[in-house]
């Protein structure tokens, strides 16, 4: 299984002949290393929540591809209305894929689409505990620091995601205090350095998770790890 980072929150994974894209924020990221044109066909997009910036290309892939979409119930309702497949879920749920299963985890953040100016409620943000031939993926979302996070440790993740960038969502230090409760063997840091307001210390953050016995892997947009 091959996961490549897209920039800021956006996560591809491949396994065997299915592709999983998580937050397929391309166009008009400033940090995507690649055109949306160039993204390789999608079967299962999955959303964390309706904000731009990770709902982002997810209309215009599935309707290319035929891509199945994965979010909160509220979201895929709005996102169906284009005629795109989608499995609703929520907070708790987990359904086995043909590719593997995902669990919907929570996440304290919010979730709107902006129509004429004005939020429109998209339903809880989530994050995606994703687990492909025993091998456990962990993308929190956007989010801030939860308790919640403990219940993870119970999982072994093999490799999470976690938001550093602060202001939005968790700055570095409750990453840090994230890596203590959920004990991952690998955790990326995301959703940092894509404009000021998000700008962090990605190796300050590997300095001092590595002090906690867990690996830390800056992956530049386009880097890919294997699994």
């Amino acid at each position: 299984m091959k996961v490549r980072y897209l920039g800021h929150a956006a996560v591809l994974i491949i396994h065997e002949d299915k592709r999983i894209i998580i937050d397929p924020f391309i166009t008009n990221n400033p940090q995507a290393p690649i055109k949306l044109e160039d993204i390789p066909k999608i079967d299962y997009i999955l959303v964390t929540h309706g904000h731009a910036d990770h709902l982002g290309d997810t209309v215009t892939l599935a309707k290319r591809d035929g891509s199945t979409v994965i979010a909160n119930f509220e979201l895929c309702s709005y996102i169906s209305r284009h005629g795109i497949s989608t499995h609703p879920m929520h907070i708790g749920g987990k359904y086995v894929f043909d590719f593997g299963s995902v669990k919907l985890t929570p996440a304290l953040h919010g979730s709107s689409i902006v129509e004429e100016d004005l939020p429109v409620y998209a339903g809880n943000p989530c994050g995606f505990l994703i687990e492909i031939d025993g091998k456990k993926i962990y993308h929190a979302g956007d989010t801030g620091l939860t308790k919640d996070m403990e219940l993870l440790r119970r999982e072994n993740i093999d490799l999470t995601f976690l938001p550093i960038g602060g202001n939005f969502v968790m700055d570095l230090w409750d990453a840090i205090e994230a890596v203590k409760m959920i004990q991952p063997r690998i955790v990326v840091p995301m959703h940092y350095d894509t404009w000021p307001v998000i700008k962090s210390d990605p190796e300050k953050f590997k300095e001092e998770v590595e002090k906690l016995n867990v690996e830390c892997v800056i992956m530049k947009p386009g880097d890919e790890l294997e699994l």
